[in-house]
């Protein structure tokens, strides 16, 4: 069926991180109506193989599908990295991943052509940042750092414990180039924990340091979609949310409010395909 502007857009991710996409989606283009799918029956992404995160992005792209959607953001970096390639082949509707569009945004950034990269042991065991950097920019040096416990932090909303304290530093510590002056926290849950990472990066880096993420880089590549495709809402109204979670979790509806500033008036339980 064709797409139209009346078509709702789909964002999925492996649990609550996504929602840092999200609401810069809402914020940009509040008319729009967004369904959103945390797998939170199988968080976190970030330790599995290759071919099994293909498995579950499909599976999600599937279920978004039979809410007849018009464009798809797929705001997880693990799945960017192992499938959106394989998204873009299989479905008709455009398929935006969250890793080229900050990956652009760190190379105008940079001014010393030193990028580092927070992610989760998926994202930097695929070296999906350097790949797409250095298409960009050859001569960019990129540091990477596996910082795979800062997801289950973030999923229980842990923001000012002593403990995530102690483990953010442990990663931040890792970081050794000296004229690193640019970090993308290459994790849509990390910045959940900003603040933290902000502080303790500035008292480790030699050099003041810029923090992306991807939520407004991402958006930005969503409106050029929409509207290269004629497809972004006419509707003098805020646009509909809808959540779907594969495992009611109260952290996402904490999470919820924290972002949104009120809880949602709906998040419904679904089965995924495994």
């Amino acid at each position: 069926m064709p797409k139209t502007k009346a078509h709702p857009i789909g964002v999925f991710d492996s649990g609550v991180g996504g929602l840092t996409v999200m609401r810069s989606i809402v914020e940009t283009l509040p008319r729009e109506q967004v369904v959103y799918l945390g797998d939170t029956a199988r968080v976190p992404y970030g330790n599995r193989n290759a071919e099994t995160v293909r498995r579950y992005a499909r599976n999600a792209t599937d279920l978004l599908r039979e809410r007849e959607i018009k464009a798809l953001v797929v705001a997880c970096n693990t799945a960017s990295a192992h499938a959106l390639n394989a998204l873009v082949e299989a479905y008709d509707v455009p398929v935006i991943g969250v890793i080229e569009p900050v990956a652009r945004r760190a190379v105008a950034t940079t001014e010393s052509g030193v990028v580092g990269v927070m992610g989760t042991r998926g994202t930097v065991r695929s070296g999906c940042y350097p790949e797409a950097i250095r298409a960009i920019d050859s001569a960019c040096t990129v540091e990477q750092v596996a910082s795979p416990l800062l997801v289950p932090l973030a999923e229980e909303g842990w923001l000012d414990d002593p403990a995530t304290e102690r483990i953010a530093r442990h990663y931040i510590d890792q970081l050794s180039e000296p004229d690193l002056d640019t970090l993308i926290l290459g994790c849509t849950h990390y910045p959940i924990l900003s603040a933290t990472l902000r502080r303790l990066t500035e008292e480790h880096l030699e050099m003041p340091v810029t923090l992306l993420d991807s939520a407004s880089a991402t958006t930005r590549a969503l409106v050029d979609v929409l509207d290269a495709e004629s497809i972004r809402t006419q509707a003098k109204d805020g646009g509909e949310l809808e959540f779907l979670l594969t495992d009611l979790s109260p952290a996402f509806v904490e999470a919820t409010e924290r972002f949104f500033g009120n809880r949602p008036d709906e998040i419904t339980h679904v089965d995924i395909v495994a």
